[in-house]
């Protein structure tokens, strides 16, 4: 039995000729000689080293395909008919059940639900952030965003003007209510840019996310250079171009037409407790408030060391990442064969920090990678035992974003799609959930985008899901959540619970 994806993927938008496959390899099991190569051995045999990475990427998303043996499918959910933990029995339902939360250090973030958009600045990036102030959570701004502005200036390697930074967090602040909070997140080369300086000095950020690596990717992207002009100028701003188009020897194998593919590679993270001790000591002193950290499933040992730099540092809160997720641009295979599934990496970030010595700061602890649904949600708070505080919704969420925007501008040009005639003829017929942003931002929501309606739908869908499955349990806070809500169906499910 085989759990890896044929040689057919969405990724490289690549197909296997014949239903009949090879198991372990994915191939065909009868190659033809007339065959015209749509599988991914035919592609990377005409496009090369380009095929490690999508090519469908753009104005898609992409997320593994890998059907792994253990998920949080392997736990259903316990209920119980006695009592109420939390509230008085006589309040007991559905409508009291508690969501909100607040983690931090020093500067308090609170929460209403117990939810978290992990990082993306792509596709419909504006309702994506909108409908996290509107839910009240946590958002987390993509990292290398500066490759993105055409506008960005830079002086000595350094940004200088990075006007497009203003439109992201005003996408946030417009319907800021006092929850969540709008996070940029920064890789090593972003720090070494000086990008967080420009950020809290010039645009008013408040929090920072630090990545250790790319959740899906493990390594940092390779990007193909279309000309020479463009990698010499990326070169010139300081990244790592392959070869070196600034070394005499390359300029002059380019000259005469035998120079190879130019590459630019985003560097590994090689953040150090000394280093990161100092520069958030530096960022706090210009105005930072809150320090995020994100991290995946990597080897135990740099999970245990990443956690206990966190309590040391006080790092606010720390996005744990697992396989079974998706990421806007990975290389294929280590989006399928990569890391810890998520429900297998969350149980060891808990066993780490529940051996942290009392006394010890416990930074917050979001868990993300594969997640769809509130039943999922609730799952891994469960099995978090207070450990875990929000469950990260990527890929979801902006899925939720873009088909809500897509849905508004179908009915705003009167061309209602079938399936959602019987609910009226508008926006403010349609979107059922606007009558609860009216509540919270008066009549003005009606105008709200409709993608950053649907966003905050879908997200408010989630948290009344799992309001109903912590009234189930008789629970009427979040915090109670424990190990003692969940069913295992699988022994693989009762030994991760256990052992």
């Amino acid at each position: 039995m085989t759990y890896s994806p044929s040689l057919t993927s969405a990724f490289l938008n690549t197909k296997n000729r014949s239903d009949i496959l090879s198991p372990q390899s994915g191939l065909c099991s009868l190659c033809s000689e007339g065959c015209e190569g749509r599988c991914e051995l035919g592609l990377a045999s005409v496009l090369g080293a380009r095929t490690v990475y999508p090519t469908t990427t753009g104005s898609n998303q992409v997320a593994s395909e890998k059907n792994y043996p253990f998920d949080y499918s392997h736990f259903n959910i316990n209920g119980r008919v006695f009592g109420a933990v939390g509230i008085e029995e006589k309040d007991a339902h559905i409508f009291n059940v508690n969501l909100e939360s607040e983690y931090g250090y020093e500067n308090k973030v609170k929460t209403k639900l117990p939810l978290f958009l992990p990082a993306l600045i792509k596709l419909n990036w504006k309702d994506y952030f909108a409908g996290a102030a509107m839910a009240g959570v946590p958002c987390v701004i993509g990292e290398s965003a500066i490759d993105k502005d055409p506008n960005l200036e830079m002086r000595n390697c350094k940004v200088i003007k990075f006007e497009w930074l203003k439109e992201i967090l005003e996408s946030f602040s417009n319907y800021d209510r006092g929850y969540g909070q709008i996070i940029l997140q920064c890789n090593c080369e972003d720090d070494m840019f000086g990008l967080p300086e420009y950020a809290i000095e010039k645009q008013g950020v408040k929090a920072i996310e630090f990545k250790f690596g790319q959740s899906a990717k493990g390594t940092q992207p390779v990007n193909k250079m279309e000309s020479y002009e463009e990698a010499v100028k990326e070169a010139k701003m300081g990244y790592v171009v392959n070869p070196n188009p600034l070394d005499e020897k390359v300029k002059e194998a380019y000259e005469k037409g035998v120079c190879p593919n130019f590459y630019k590679y985003a560097r590994l993270p090689m953040w150090t407790e000394e280093y990161l001790e100092k520069r958030i000591a530096q960022l706090k002193q210009i105005g930072l408030e809150n320090v995020y950290f994100k991290m995946a499933g990597y080897d135990v040992k740099d999970i245990e060391r990443v956690i206990k730099m966190a309590s040391n540092l006080k790092v606010d809160m720390i996005t744990f990442d697992g396989a079974g997720g998706g990421s806007g641009y990975s290389p294929c295979k280590m989006m399928n064969e990569w890391s810890y599934p998520t429900v297998v990496l969350e149980k060891i970030v808990c066993d780490v920090l529940d051996e942290l010595e009392d006394g010890d700061f416990k930074p917050a602890i979001t868990v993300t990678g594969g997640f769809a649904s509130e039943d999922q949600a609730y799952k891994a708070l469960a099995l978090g035992e207070g450990n875990v505080t929000h469950i990260g919704y990527c890929r979801a969420a902006m899925a939720a974003a873009m088909a809500s925007k897509n849905i508004g501008a179908k009915i705003n040009e009167g061309k209602v799609p079938e399936y959602l005639k019987k609910y009226g003829s508008t926006v403010e017929e349609i979107f059922g959930d606007l009558p609860d942003l009216r509540a919270i931002y008066g009549k003005d929501a009606n105008r709200f985008p409709p993608g950053a309606i649907g966003t905050f739908s879908y997200l408010n869908k989630l948290g009344f899901g799992i309001k109903h499955f912590a009234a189930l349990n008789r629970k009427f806070d979040i915090k109670y959540l424990d190990r003692n809500d969940l069913i295992p169906l699988t022994s693989a499910a009762e030994n991760l619970m256990f052992k």
